[in-house]
């Protein structure tokens, strides 16, 4: 299983699958974003603001947590599209 997780990071580091940065969150729902993001983040650990993060560091953690806590990639745009929409300051900020 570590084996598959740093082959996956790795590609997505080189950019060999999907990459976060091409997320289409156009058809995310925000909605269910949040209630998976309550349901099935908080599990695990303790809420992130969300501006710790900008927006390319949202989208490669996603990626990541995708795989951790075998989210869909439904489930995974639409926890991102909430994410990014609760921002309150700009990323040049971060």
């Amino acid at each position: 299983m570590k084996n598959l997780i740093k082959i996956t990071a790795t590609l997505l580091l080189l950019g060999g699958l999907n990459s976060a940065s091409a997320m289409d969150l156009s058809k995310a729902d925000i909605g269910n974003g949040a209630a998976v993001w309550s349901d099935v983040c908080m599990r695990c650990h303790n809420v992130r603001l969300p501006e710790d993060l900008n927006k390319r560091a949202w989208e490669y953690s996603m990626n990541h947590m995708r795989i951790r806590a075998g989210l869909t990639g439904q489930e995974t745009r639409d926890i991102l599209a909430f994410i990014l929409a609760s921002k309150t300051k700009d990323d040049a900020h971060n």
